[in-house]
């Protein structure tokens, strides 16, 4: 059976599903990926579906991976296709990434492999980490233990159909740092009978972004940014006595993430013993960074190259991140880019939408890659 492919991309499209309630979404890829036959299919984290297609031949296993959430985001364009679920849209991309993998299938049905095997992983929930998280975790993703999982993202700033790539780490590690201050309440009157937060707070904040600016620690590009501070209550009578604050960790470096974390863990405490505060920490939506081996990366260069497709090399990481991680901390692993325009709207603007030009792209890319493994 032949689909056609922007037809496809345009119905993910119109009826978008938030991480990890992708249900129709797996429903409808899965009744056509049935259509191109393949050896077994698996149920895989929350929603996410893995089709694999088999030689009898030993040989490489190799993964392509798409990802299936959209974005709790009003879209504001005026597409015949746009999004029918108010308040939700796939303003990533995830619709056309969807749509390529569905566009490699239709390929490898024509030219099964000869040796090894190849699967393709529709992965829900990338927006919070915890899709990639359930996978690599999923007993049947550790039985496959595949050789190379491969991946890509489409991106605005680049040309169409240029293929972005970046040996090495390709996106940051980040990580939401969530902290709890507790002090004691007292009358405004008498704020030396309470424990107030607020200067805990105010030299948290110094003290982190200094250690921001100390170059000398890490070995790389690392950041913190303050996303929120909630301390007290709107009660002008009360010195408040409980906070909390929740911040973003980046670092190219996975080990200069974990340092990172460890040195903010030090300065909490610290000033918190100096407050006599109590403090509780935990993190939230943890990316690993995205490491690209240079088996994978090389790849991903020839199969631009045979497809003569303008390359873009990165000198530096994106500084977003990608739950991609988590294959490349565990498998060898390669992600790249391609060019969705250079004046297109970004990536999560409400008048974002993928475009179909750049989808034979993704197929060509990612059937070259399984035709240089399947030689």
């Amino acid at each position: 059976m032949s689909y056609k492919l922007t037809d496809l991309r345009h119905r993910l499209h119109q009826n978008p599903e938030l991480s990890n309630q992708e249900f129709k979404t797996s429903e409808m890829i899965t009744d056509i990926m049935r259509s191109f036959n393949p050896d077994k299919e698996y149920k895989v984290g929350t929603t996410g579906k893995l089709f694999v297609f088999e030689s009898k031949i030993e040989g490489p296993v190799t993964v392509f991976r798409a990802d299936m959430d959209a974005l709790p985001i009003m879209e504001i364009g005026e597409v015949e296709y746009k999004s029918v679920i108010d308040g939700v849209a796939h303003m990533c991309g995830h619709d056309g990434h969807m749509t390529i993998l569905l566009g490699l299938a239709q390929e490898i049905s024509k030219n099964l492999p000869t040796k090894g095997k190849v699967a393709l992983l529709f992965q829900p929930a990338e927006e919070c980490e915890q899709g990639a998280a359930d996978v690599v975790e999923e007993q049947v993703f550790k039985e496959l233990s595949p050789d190379m999982v491969f991946g890509l993202h489409n991106i605005p700033g680049y040309s169409v159909n240029s293929v972005v790539i970046k040996n090495g780490t390709f996106a940051a590690a980040s990580r939401g740092l969530i902290i709890g201050l507790n002090g004691k309440t007292s009358h405004a009157a008498e704020p030396e009978k309470g424990i107030n937060p607020a200067l805990a707070i105010s030299r948290i904040i110094n003290d982190f972004y200094l250690l921001r600016e100390t170059g000398e620690l890490f070995s790389d590009f690392v950041n913190l940014t303050v996303i929120n501070i909630e301390l007290g209550e709107i009660a002008f009578g009360t010195s408040p006595g409980h906070a909390v604050m929740r911040m973003t960790l980046r670092a190219f470096e996975n080990d200069d993430m974990n340092l990172l974390s460890q040195k903010c863990e030090e300065i909490v405490h610290n000033i918190c013993s100096v407050e006599s505060l109590q403090y509780n920490l935990s993190y939230v939506e943890d990316f690993p960074a995205t490491v690209n081996s240079s088996i994978c990366n090389d790849l991903i260069v020839k199969a631009a190259n045979v497809n003569d497709l303008k390359l873009l090399t990165l000198d530096k990481p994106n500084n977003w991140s990608e739950d991609f991680g988590y294959y490349t901390n565990n498998y060898s692993g390669g992600f790249f880019g391609i060019g969705a325009g250079e004046e297109h709207p970004a990536l999560h603007n409400p008048d974002y939408d993928f475009p179909d030009e750049i989808i034979d792209t993704g197929i060509s890319m990612f059937n070259s890659i399984y035709q240089f493994l399947n030689l």
